[in-house]
C-alpha cells in the first residue's frame, strides 16, 4: 500500500497524473484490509463504502470546477476506504496542510525564477504523504488493544 502510494506521488510529479490502475489497486485492497482486521459487514463495510462514496463525491465536485485533478479525485476515493472517518479527517487535514505548503513552495519558485503563468501543483504528492500519515496509526497499531 505504501509502494502504490508513493508511486503514485511519484508520478504525479513526473507527469501530472496519476495511472487508474494505481487506483483501483487500492481501492481493491481495502476489503481484503476490512478481512483481515476483521470489521463486521454492516455496520463496518457499509460504513467504511459510504464514507468514501460521500468524500469521493465532494471532491467531483472539486474536479468539475478544475480545482482537482481526476486522478487526485480517485487516490482520495480509495484512500477514503482503508480510514475510519476518524483516520480520514486527520488525512483530509494533513492533505490540506502538505498541499498548500507545496503550493506556497512552487509559488515562491515561480517568483524566484521570474516565471510567467499559473502553476500546476501535483497535488498527488499531498495526497500519498497524508495517506501515508494516517495509515501509519491503524496498520502499525491495529494489534495493541
Amino acid at each position: 500500500m505504501g509502494a502504490l502510494l508513493l508511486s503514485a506521488g511519484i508520478q504525479d510529479v513526473r507527469s501530472r497524473e496519476i495511472a487508474n490502475w494505481k487506483n483501483v489497486i487500492i481501492a481493491l485492497l481495502a476489503p481484503l484490509w476490512w478481512l483481515a482486521i476483521g470489521l463486521d459487514p454492516w455496520p463496518g463495510m457499509a460504513v467504511q463504502t459510504g464514507v468514501a462514496l460521500l468524500v469521493f463525491a465532494l471532491f467531483v465536485g472539486a474536479f468539475a470546477l478544475g480545482q482537482m485533478g481526476g486522478g487526485d479525485v480517485k487516490l482520495i476515493g480509495a484512500l477514503s476506504l482503508w480510514l475510519t472517518p476518524l483516520h480520514l479527517l486527520d488525512m483530509l487535514l494533513a492533505m490540506s496542510v502538505i498541499g498548500g505548503a507545496l503550493t506556497l513552495a512552487m509559488l515562491i519558485e515561480q517568483r524566484v525564477r521570474r516565471g510567467a503563468g499559473s502553476i500546476e501543483v501535483p497535488y498527488g504528492v499531498a495526497i500519498a504523504l497524508a495517506g501515508l500519515l494516517a495509515l501509519r496509526e491503524p496498520l502499525l497499531n491495529q494489534f495493541t488493544q
